[in-house]
């Protein structure tokens, strides 16, 4: 019994050796590598089972490499990873590349050999506007106005009542007035008097002598 089982599943895994190959070459023994371009630097590529076109389901080993048109540059080697926002057949890099001119390639070594390359052109991205900073109200400008316009009213009982005339200090006025005008009478008044008492005194010394 226990040879059986033993025997058959040596045969099962015989037969799975053989069928995995079989697998592998119904796709055909290379794959195709369409490098289509960059996405915010990001080099993307599709790359399919070149015999019938399907996507390749178990992980690939590829590198890619850049270097700049004017051959200053290089870039890489990175790997291809899958690329989540693409179809099934589309792989990225995780790295970027820097604003310029490119010329990419891509070398698949498995499941099966392949080569992809491209010249792409990664644009400048212009930095987002910074949105200017308004400048900030003081907060002595509002309650300046409102200070002001609550001082004034204060301000113009105090001026009106400077400019009123006051009753009591116009009497007083016009009493020193009075009493210095009846002063300057009397004192003329005197005067008069005195210098007519004189000249009647000088008439009776004349007569008298």
């Amino acid at each position: 019994m226990r040879i059986r089982i033993v025997f058959s599943a040596a045969l099962a895994a015989l037969g799975l050796m053989f069928a995995l190959p079989a697998a592998a070459h119904a796709h055909g023994d290379t794959v195709k590598v369409v490098v289509t371009g960059q996405r915010e630097g990001h080099v993307t590529a599709d790359v399919t089972w070149e015999n019938d076109g399907d996507a390749i389901d178990e992980n690939v080993a590829a590198t890619v490499n850049a270097a700049s048109v004017d051959g200053t540059r290089t870039m890489g080697p990175w790997r291809l990873v899958r690329d989540p926002a693409a179809a099934p057949a589309g792989w990225t890099t995780a790295e970027a590349l820097p604003p310029g001119s490119w010329k990419v390639s891509v070398d698949v070594g498995f499941p099966a050999l392949g080569h992809g390359d491209l010249e792409v052109a990664v644009p400048v991205v212009d930095p987002a506007p910074v949105a200017s900073a308004t400048s900030p109200v003081t907060p002595s400008a509002a309650p300046s106005s409102a200070v002001s316009a609550s001082a004034s009213p204060a301000s113009a009982p105090a001026a009106s009542s400077a400019q009123a005339p006051d009753p009591a200090s116009d009497s007083e006025g016009y009493a020193l007035w009075w009493t210095t005008a009846g002063v300057a009478v009397t004192a003329v008044a005197g005067a008069a008097v005195g210098l007519l008492l004189r000249r009647r005194r000088r008439v009776r010394l004349d007569r008298l002598g």
